[in-house]
Formats: C-alpha cells, sequence, structure tokens
C-alpha cells in the first residue's frame, strides 16, 4: 500500500544488488506520453483505459517483457516495484513460476498516512488522510490489491527507521538466497 516503504525496499535491491528494477507505473506513463497527455491529469485516465483495452494484468505483461529481456541480457534477476493487482500476479506467476518471489512490505495505516503526506511526489499530492484512505480503498477494491499481499512469500512490517526497514529487506534476501 502507499507508504508502506516498498520504493525505498526496491531501490535499494536494484542499487546493491545491481539488477534492473522495473516499475509497474512506469508503463502507464510511458503511455500518456506516447499518447500525447499530461502525467498528473491523465495518469488514472490511461492506467484505466490500458486494462480495459488489454485486460487486467496488462501492466504485468508490460513488465514480464522487460524483466525477460533484462534477464536474457545477463542481469541476475530484476526488481519489480509496483505489483498491484491478483491478475497481475497471477501473469506473472504464469510467465516466471517459482522463480517470482513476491516480498510484501507492510506498515501500520496511520504511518503510512503520515509518510504519504509528507513526501513530495511528481504525480500525486495528499494533504488528508481521508485522501489517501480513499485510494486504499479503490485499490484494494477495485484492483484486488490485497491478493498479492496476502500471497506474497515474505512479509516485512515497516514500522520502524529506514535503516530497521533495510536490515529486516537484508536478512529476507538472505534467506531467499539472493546475492550479487
Amino acid at each position: 500500500m502507499a507508504g508502506s516503504g516498498k520504493g525505498t525496499c526496491t531501490a535499494y535491491i536494484s542499487e546493491k544488488y545491481g539488477v534492473p528494477l522495473i516499475h509497474f507505473g512506469n508503463m502507464v506513463y510511458e503511455e500518456v506520453q506516447r499518447r500525447g497527455l499530461d502525467n498528473v491529469r491523465d495518469e488514472k485516465f490511461v492506467r484505466e483505459d490500458m486494462r480495459k483495452q488489454e485486460g487486467p494484468a496488462v501492466l504485468a505483461v508490460h513488465v514480464a517483457r522487460k524483466a525477460t529481456e533484462a534477464l536474457a541480457n545477463g542481469a541476475n534477476g530484476a526488481v519489480l516495484d509496483g505489483l498491484y493487482s491478483w491478475s497481475e500476479y497471477k501473469y506473472l506467476r504464469s510467465v516466471f513460476g517459482d522463480k517470482l518471489i513476491v516480498i510484501a512490505v507492510a506498515a501500520p495505516r496511520a504511518e503510512r498516512y503520515r509518510r504519504v503526506i509528507a513526501r513530495k511526489d511528481s504525480h500525486r499530492t495528499y494533504t488528508a488522510a481521508e485522501q489517501i484512505e480513499e485510494r486504499d480503498i479503490a485499490e484494494i477494491e477495485g484492483l484486488e490489491k490485497g491478493g498479492p499481499i496476502a500471497f506474497a512469500d515474505y512479509t516485512i512490517v515497516n514500522a520502524g527507521t529506514p535503516e530497521d526497514l533495510l536490515k529486516q529487506l537484508d536478512a529476507t534476501l538472505q534467506e531467499i538466497g539472493f546475492s550479487q
């Protein structure tokens, strides 16, 4: 969910282990630009239109293609940031099988809301917890976002400092056997 710390984790893995970082959301922004539209104003419309035109797993299809290309070019894995829906999860599982490892990053709701309000995001600005709650509900109900979180192979609870989060992530990666 927004503000959980997943972006911190994916950036860290990509940098520390030298693997490509592939954002689901970038697939939408690339399409917004291809259509000559505005990233802020038109992002939601384009995302929904992509799903309507190409199916609910459309972003996972694009992400899987980029990850497959990276692996074919010698990458030792790829970090996928922004797995939101059950359809996306099922598609990625069908492509990558047991090689797909999902790490859910969770945080207490009040802490997530505080983080989201405090951060500077170039695409969205939230000023109240109610706005983030609306987003949470829309993602849970509309995208079935809970499925990938519930089915995650590992879960990290981010209730402390960024340093605490990264220590938990390192321990999880060690348990998985992920190395450089």
